[in-house]
């Protein structure tokens, strides 16, 4: 604390905040370091008890005057009133360095009223605020926040050593009894200080009778300490919350304690944020709720209350023998609002339904090693929460009205089938049969539309999970561990959009995870470790939502997992079946990676592994990662191909075409003209029609008057197709507007030339789809196009979209030349006059390097670009009907180029490309 004040440092005012639970000793320590620096300010005051002395007659300006007393001795000063009373404590102290302890403050009028602001104070003050109440110490009100914790045990045990023995160690007979008094504070440090002193100088058999009445009734000093806090809250529904919590819910989970009590009207979620606030609960990191055991003493003793009442008028019931009585007794009243007994399973008792005949108004129930016998009509139509340990019947029975209940846990029970007849359950969240060895199948969920946790953990006999858990829209998690017969999941599991945790671990027959999990939008844990499934899907790979998976013996978050997934696919040491290794309807599916700008050391380290994958998409996240990611793939593809030259497959893949097939024309020329060979190679993606059939018999017929391969005729744009081409390996274009068209089919034709040496093969190693606009890049090896079904490339060219910025880029083995490439867009209807250009302009880009070249202006018309080109000083040149993209490219391929871009050249390019023009 004397650190967070920083008295030497810092010249500012700053206020420090102390929070904690009554008697854990935030008044003594404020005590302390009032006396160890107080001495070193101007002035000093400590204000004790504020809120008790606040609620008092002239109490508010009695503190206001106590505050200037302290800090201007022997000077008294009248207040009338609390707004005159700020007003003079900011011009008097407002000069002055002062340390002010506010002790107990449970309302921001008390502290409006005494420490208003900052600018009350002169430089270097400083005020320590002591509270139950975190909410007082909320945004800038302070500057920094002291928890006050419990003490540990060695600290524990020395302080009530202190007061129950007047020394550091205990009288050798007292040595265990002491330490059950010290776990029974719980390092509180008034409790410890209270039962030591009332133990100094009694007997161990004294000692040993007190210890048994606090069980019952706890010490009423320490009660009326804690009982502050419980009764500072705001209204009924935080004291029930408050209560329930102290004789139900310690250590369940905060989310399933919120649904059971907002069932019972309390508006829980704010509850018991205020609980925690004021000191009176915890919520721990794993999400459990948790209570001091002399707070929870102290909840229980306020149901009891005095003078005690008989335990079936009580409101809430849970003390053994109390419970017992009124079971036993048939004595339950209206007034009982919940209950508990839970018994060891060797003391298991039968009960009769009928105890709970007049208990009307029971909302908790919570039951273990217990038997009811009877018609269930009796229980309460009121029940919010059944827990039900070790439930004895093998269903639950039609009688026992249900329609209200939020949770229903029946853990280690002996059902086969939930229920004998289904009930429509609206308000049902969470349903939990652990354990439950007996349980063949799953009930109809569609009666339970807003469960959100189901819990079916080691059912070793369930076989079947019903196919109506689809229904379940609003269910966050699925949890079927150690369900050591269940074969399958119905496959309308993968339906649910709102599923976040899925854990199917120890299930080792189910051997299969469909691809449809991608549809799992929300999915973010998946656990399926120790199954029968040795194969990750790739959906997983392509889910945005998955962050950690444990599956195959991987394990972790899925950033760090996804590459070595990805690796083992491609590895053919690795255990797991490759997912390429598939039938031709499989094969191409993608793989799915989001590559940030920082990650591409990753994909250059998956870059490694290309030679032996089918297909991949990579999401980039800019136009400049894109460029980047793009070379990284093209350096390894380049880098790997001369080593894959495979004659005798390449043949035999094409041998055998269907509608998205590869098509080959070669026409050998005398050996003695030319050491060449001119071949066409023609790539379908997408959908085959008559338009797509038209132009394959053109294209062909063309090869075969031509002879030599190298014209692909028609090359303009006609009203069922567009076409874009270019010298080379690349063609660069714009995807136009085309009103009421869709885009079924993209074709691509490739004229090369090649030697005799390879004469039998095809030389396209990898197709490269480039989306400037997405950003992403789309890889294609030559087998997984060879394997493309109509509907299969239709994907792809449906990631192709109006006005999108698109390269498509082919990559050959080694000997082989590409001399050009048109790629045609082939749409649903004729596209006539309907085409519109996306854009009308580019930028203007100037610069007054002589050696260098800007392209100035780029418009368009319908169907042509004009360009202006610029030297710096020189004069201006404009190069008409033409979209630039290569240099030294002939005027008729470039014409139909809609990729629009500024490019810079070397001046002395360009006047080569104009003299060749």
């Amino acid at each position: 604390m004397i650190q967070l004040l920083d008295i030497q440092q810092s010249n500012d005012v700053l206020l420090i905040g102390m929070w904690g639970m009554g008697g854990i000793g935030k008044t003594t320590l404020a005590k302390d370091i009032f006396n160890k620096i107080g001495r070193n300010f101007e002035g000093r005051s400590f204000i004790p008890n504020i809120r008790e002395v606040w609620g008092q007659p002239a109490g508010q300006v009695d503190l206001q005057q106590q505050l200037l007393s302290d800090i201007f001795k022997g000077t008294s000063t009248k207040i009338q009133s609390i707004d005159s009373g700020k007003v003079l404590l900011k011009d008097r102290l407002c000069h002055k360095r002062v340390f002010i302890i506010l002790d107990d403050v449970d309302e921001l009028e008390q502290l409006d009223a005494l420490c208003g602001s900052r600018n009350w104070f002169g430089s270097g003050s400083r005020i320590i605020i002591t509270t139950r109440n975190k909410d007082i110490l909320r945004g800038d009100r302070v500057d920094k926040v002291y928890s006050n914790k419990e003490m540990d045990e060695s600290e524990s045990i020395e302080l009530f050593n202190w007061h129950a023995f007047k020394q550091v160690s205990p009288i050798e007979e007292f040595v265990e009894i002491s330490k059950n008094v010290v776990k029974y504070s719980g390092g509180l440090p008034l409790a410890l200080e209270v039962l030591g002193r009332y133990l100094f100088e009694k007997k161990v058999t004294e000692w040993n009778c007190v210890l048994k009445k606090l069980e019952r009734i706890p010490n009423d000093k320490v009660q009326k300490k804690l009982k502050i806090s419980y009764d500072g809250l705001d209204d009924d529904y935080q004291k029930s919350i408050f209560l329930d919590v102290a004789c139900f819910f310690i250590g369940m989970d905060r989310n399933d304690v919120i649904h059971i009590l907002n069932g019972c009207g309390f508006f829980a979620e704010d509850g018991i944020s205020v609980l925690v606030e004021r000191s009176l609960v915890t919520v721990d990191n794993k999400n459990k709720l948790g209570m001091h055991n002399l707070l929870r003493d102290m909840g229980r003793e306020i149901i009891c209350n005095k003078p005690r009442m008989e335990p079936e008028e009580r409101s809430r019931l849970w003390f053994l023998e109390d419970v017992d009585d009124v079971l036993a007794g048939q004595t339950g009243t209206k007034a009982v609002e919940g209950l508990t007994l839970k018994l060891p399973r060797d003391s298991a008792k039968c009960y009769s339904t009928k105890a709970f005949e007049n208990m009307k108004k029971l909302r908790l129930l919570q039951l273990a090693g217990v038997q009811l016998d009877g018609d269930f009509e009796y229980l309460s139509r009121n029940l919010r929460w059944l827990s039900w340990n070790g439930f004895p019947l093998s269903c639950i029975p039609s009688s026992f009205y249900q329609g209200n209940l939020v949770s229903i846990e029946l853990e280690n029970s002996n059902v086969e089938v939930v229920w004998e007849a289904t009930q429509r359950m609206e308000k049902l969240k969470i349903l939990n049969l652990s354990h439950s060895h007996y349980l063949t199948e799953t009930p109809d969920f569609s009666n339970m539309p807003n469960l959100e946790k189901l819990i079916l953990i080691d059912c070793p006999r369930l076989r079947e999970v019903s196919h109506s858990i689809g229904h379940l829209d609003k269910i966050l998690l699925i949890n079927l561990e150690d369900c050591i017969s269940l074969q399958s999941l119905p496959r309308s599991i993968y339906k649910l959009k709102s599923l976040k945790t899925l854990i199917l671990s120890g299930c080792s027959m189910i051997d299969k995870l469909e691809e449809d999990l991608e549809q799992m939008e929300s999915l973010t844990t998946l656990l399926a470790n120790n199954t029968a499934i040795t194969r990750v899907p790739l959906s997983i790979v392509r889910s945005k939502s998955i962050g950690y998976i444990s599956l195959c013996g991987y394990e972790g978050f899925s950033r760090d997992i996804f590459p070595s997934i990805i690796w083992s696919w491609m590895s053919p040491t690795s255990s797991l079946s490759s997912p390429f290794q598939t039938s031709s309807a499989n094969i191409s599916s993608l793989v799915s990676l989001d590559i940030p700008h920082s990650s591409s050391q990753e994909l250059s380290s998956i870059s490694d592994h290309l030679s032996r994958l089918r297909s991949l998409w990579v999401e980039c996240g800019s136009e400049l990662q894109l460029s980047v990611d793009a070379k990284i793939i093209l350096d390894a593809l380049y880098a790997t191909i001369s080593k894959e030259i495979d004659s005798t497959s390449a043949t035999s893949k094409i041998s055998n075409m269907n509608t998205s097939a590869l098509i080959q024309h070669c026409s050998q020329l005398r050996a003695s003209e030319s050491k060449y060979l001119l071949k066409s190679v023609l790539l379908q993606l997408g959908m085959n029609s008559e338009v797509t059939n038209n132009l394959k018999e053109s294209i062909l017929q063309n090869m075969d008057e031509n002879g030599c391969g190298g014209c692909l005729f028609p090359s303009d744009s006609c009203p069922d197709w567009l076409t874009f081409n270019c010298e080379g390996s690349s063609v660069m274009f714009e995807v136009p507007q085309v009103e009421g068209c869709t885009l079924k089919t993209m074709m691509i034709c490739i004229d090369y030339s090649s030697t005799l040496d390879n004469i039998t093969s095809n030389g396209l190693a990898n197709l490269l789809v480039k989306n400037y606009t997405k950003a992403t890049i789309q890889l294609y090896k030559r087998e997984a196009l060879a394997s493309f079904e109509d509907e299969e490339g239709q994907r792809v060219v449906s990631s192709i979209e109006p006005c999108n910025k698109v390269e498509v880029v082919v990559v050959f083995e080694n000997g082989f030349i590409v001399k050009k490439t048109t790629v045609y867009l082939v749409y649903d209807e004729p596209i006539g006059e309907k085409m519109e250009q996306c854009q009308e302009q580019e930028e203007i880009v100037c610069s007054g390097d002589e050696d260098e070249c800007f392209v100035r202006e780029v418009s368009s018309n319908a169907q042509d670009y004009n360009v202006i080109v610029s030297s710096g000083d020189e004069n201006e040149c404009v190069v008409r009907n033409v979209s630039p993209q290569v240099a030294l490219a002939p005027m008729e391929d470039l014409q139909h180029n809609r990729r629009k871009k500024v490019f810079k050249w070397r001046w002395k390019t360009v006047k080569q490309w104009f003299c060749k023009i």
